[in-house]
């Protein structure tokens, strides 16, 4: 069974994936470029980084990458389809994504990083969507690739894209929790006994 031949999807899927997308790439960027600008006026307080766990980053976006493939756009006009079920997954997906980032992102602040580490100042977050999962960022990062799947026509892609995805990510949460057990002792047990890590009272 081929995973990646090309399939046709509505002008208006592609649409609403492209916007959500770059609002997602938006939203990143801009808290990444928010944190660099707080490093250089001296705000960066580092105890502990663990680069190791950039491997998990990059298997994560393998995974993401994996979930799309070669797209025919197929219609008469730019809004052909938009009640489509195809995009209304893809918008719910994307824009969760979008939604489940920013609301991360605020809530860590400073906490934020791409590499994992922790501050002296580090404080464990538990409120916002940390109250329901460890890893909302994470989660997010998953909707962004169901909706890339969605956007391209290759759902079937999943059954390879999810698993890679998945590897990633447990690479780089075993970086995390090792970091934030260290830092934290007790609380940090006591919070993960609690809250789930990435769907809310499953897993």
């Amino acid at each position: 069974m081929e995973l990646w031949t090309l399939s046709e999807v509505k002008p208006a899927t592609m649409l609403v994936f492209m916007l959500g997308g770059a609002a997602f790439i938006a939203a990143v960027l801009a808290k990444r470029f928010s944190m660099a600008r707080g490093e250089r006026a001296g705000d960066a307080t580092p105890a502990r980084r663990d680069p190791a766990s950039l491997a998990g980053v990059v298997v994560q976006m393998l995974g993401i990458s994996m979930a799309g493939g070669p797209t025919r756009i197929a219609g008469h006009s730019l809004l052909d389809g938009l009640l489509a079920p195809r995009t209304l997954v893809t918008a719910v997906t994307i824009f969760g994504a979008v939604g489940l980032f920013f609301w991360a992102a605020r809530t860590m602040g400073a906490n934020w990083s791409i590499v994992a580490r922790t501050r002296q100042d580090h404080q464990l977050v538990t409120s916002g969507p940390f109250a329901l999962v460890r890893h909302p960022i994470y989660l997010g990062m998953l909707l962004f690739l169901l909706s890339l799947a969605a956007a391209t026509g290759h759902e079937r892609a999943l059954a390879l894209a999810v698993p890679v995805f998945v590897i990633g990510t447990l690479i780089r949460t075993r970086s995390e929790e090792a970091l934030l057990r260290a830092q934290f002792g007790e609380a940090y047990l006591a919070y993960a006994a609690r809250v789930k890590r990435f769907i809310p009272w499953l897993i």
